[in-house]
């Protein structure tokens, strides 16, 4: 399915004539969703109507509204409900036409290493705040380049009776004019080599697992590290050498492993270990890809900093593409 609905993007700047910098960031709205920032952005996606007992995965594309270059602080989200997760992913092109719904594509699984993962949430309001200090005096920001592209990718679940009309909004909070900031980017796996054999009963699901190294620098500070499977996870960790950085059992709610302030967290091994385990209870084979439903994924994601440029970093099964 695919529609080019006119989409919503609400942007304020101190700079452009809107409130003055300094003012307190925006709050919650009467109801219940979010405030555009007083300097940043704003994305709201269509409104998808759901039948009941569907699951399915969008792709909502946009360009960011800023006139000139921005350095986020904090990222925060409201999901309505039926709303199971979503990942805000960040482009160097276009992938669709701003202000296209589409579930076709949607995602990394196909093929697709130029998005980066930049922000997600698994709950109906969430928000990431950077690091204050990078133990220098000097605030961690990400950079938000004027006209950004980038998609949000929504998974939808309607466990209800009743259809539902759901939709999510992004706020992206800027750091004031002129602030200096030590550049922070993700740091993302992903593991194309998932192939789980079916069951032959969902009493006797079938063992998977896939795994990854990945070269990292030794000076690479980071503040947040998780993972990201679906539904057969059962269990992700992170390793530097022999020191475990990240373990998690739940695929829905993996958490997070974060680290506020100095000295955060580097690898002093020089290689990021990553492992994704499976039980597949269903009838018919599994391998790597976007659905929800019917496909896997092995990421792990983490942030960090100083990010030159603020592109980030890629690790494709255990090669390094970026």
């Amino acid at each position: 399915m695919r529609s080019s609905l006119a989409f919503v993007l609400v942007a304020t700047f101190a700079a452009c004539g809107g409130p003055a910098s300094g003012e307190p960031d925006a709050g919650t709205a009467p109801d219940g969703g979010l405030l555009p920032p007083v300097r940043g952005f704003q994305i709201v996606s269509p409104t998808i109507e759901i039948n009941p007992g569907i699951e399915v995965t969008y792709c909502y594309y946009f360009r960011t509204p800023n006139s000139s270059d921005l350095q986020i602080k904090k990222w925060a989200s409201h999901m309505t409900g039926g709303s199971h997760d979503m990942i805000l992913y960040l482009t160097s092109t276009d992938q669709q036409t701003p202000g296209t719904l589409s579930t076709s594509q949607c995602g990394v699984g196909s093929g697709n290493v130029g998005p980066v993962w930049t922000y997600s949430a698994q709950s109906s309001d969430a928000a990431a705040l950077l690091p204050a200090d990078d133990g220098n005096g000097m605030p961690v920001g990400q950079l938000i380049k004027s006209g950004q592209s980038g998609f949000i990718q929504m998974h939808y679940l309607n466990a209800t009776d009743a259809k539902i009309h759901a939709h999510v909004e992004l706020n992206a909070y800027a750091y004031d004019e002129g602030v200096q900031v030590t550049p922070a980017a993700p740091f993302v796996t992903f593991n194309t080599r998932i192939d789980l054999q079916p069951a032959t009963s969902s009493l006797t699901p079938t063992t998977g697992m896939v795994n990854g190294n990945c070269n990292i620098a030794s000076d690479a500070k980071f503040y947040v590290m998780s993972t990201h499977t679906h539904k057969q996870g059962v269990h992700t960790f992170v390793m530097d050498g022999a020191t475990t950085v990240f373990d998690s059992t739940s695929w829905e709610h993996p958490g997070a492993k974060t680290w506020d302030t100095a000295p955060f967290y580097s690898f002093t091994s020089g290689k990021l270990t990553y492992q994704c385990e499976y039980l597949n209870p269903n009838n018919y084979g599994i391998r790597t890809g976007d659905s929800a439903a019917t496909d896997e994924m092995c990421m792990a994601i983490g942030y960090y900093f100083p990010a030159v440029g603020g592109t980030g970093h890629f690790c494709l099964n255990s090669s390094m593409v970026y």
